[in-house]
C-alpha cells in the first residue's frame, strides 16, 4: 500500500487555490456564486506539516517511502527539527539550569519546545490516517515516539524550571434542576409541601 497525498488538498503551503479546471468546476457546481471555504488554521498547518515530512522522506538517504517509515524515522525527523528550535534548554552544567527566567544569556542550545513537538505529532498522526494510512501502522503513534515526547517534556521542565502538569478542569457549578420532572422526582429533594397555599 502506497500512501499518497490527498488530491483534493492544495500542495501550496497554507494557501488554497482553485486554479485548475476540475476544482473550479466542482466549486461552481456545488454552490454557484461562492468559492470553497478556506481551510482552518489547523488544517493549513496540518497540510504544511504533512508536506514537510514528505519532503524529509524524499531527502532522506536512502529515500524512504511512507509505507516503510517507522517510529525510529519519526524520532530522527524530530531530532532533525531541533536545529530550527527557538527554545533555550539549559544543560545541567549551566548556572541557569532550572531557572524559568535567567538573568543573563548563556551558550545553551536552542531546541524545539515540547509543546510544539507534541502538537506536531498530533497533526501528523491525523494527516497520516487522512491520507490512507491505517491507525495500527501509524508511525506517529508508535510507543517510541510517545516515550520520546515524555522524555523531552520532563527534561525541558527540569532545565527550564517550568511545570508541564496538566491543568485541572474546574467542575461546572451545579445546575438548578430545570427539566420536565418535578422536584419530587429527584431522589435528594425534600418531599412536596402539603396543605393549602394562598
Amino acid at each position: 500500500m502506497e500512501i499518497v497525498p490527498n488530491p483534493n488538498r492544495s500542495s501550496s503551503e497554507g494557501l488554497v487555490t482553485s486554479t485548475n479546471a476540475s476544482s473550479s468546476a466542482t466549486a461552481t457546481a456545488s454552490s454557484p456564486g461562492s468559492s470553497s471555504p478556506s481551510p482552518s488554521r489547523y488544517e493549513s498547518q496540518k497540510r504544511r506539516d504533512w508536506n514537510t515530512f514528505g519532503q524529509y522522506l524524499k531527502n532522506h538517504r536512502p529515500p524512504l517511502s511512507l509505507t516503510r517509515c517507522s517510529g525510529a524515522h519519526v524520532l530522527e525527523f524530530l531530532r532533525y527539527l531541533d536545529q530550527f528550535g527557538k527554545t533555550k534548554v539549559h544543560t545541567q552544567m549551566c548556572p541557569f539550569f532550572g531557572h524559568p527566567n535567567p538573568p543573563a544569556p548563556c551558550p545553551c542550545p536552542l531546541r524545539q519546545a515540547w509543546g510544539s513537538l507534541d502538537a506536531l505529532i498530533g497533526r501528523l498522526r491525523a494527516a497520516y490516517e487522512e491520507n490512507g494510512g491505517k491507525p495500527e501502522t501509524n508511525p506517529f503513534g508508535a510507543r517510541a515516539v510517545r516515550l520520546y515526547l515524555r522524555e523531552v517534556r520532563e527534561m525541558q521542565a527540569k532545565a527550564r524550571g517550568i511545570s508541564y502538569e496538566k491543568k485541572k478542569r474546574k467542575k461546572p457549578p451545579p445546575q438548578p434542576h430545570g427539566g420536565g420532572a418535578g422536584p419530587s422526582d429527584h431522589p435528594h429533594s425534600p418531599p412536596p409541601a402539603t396543605g393549602a397555599t394562598a
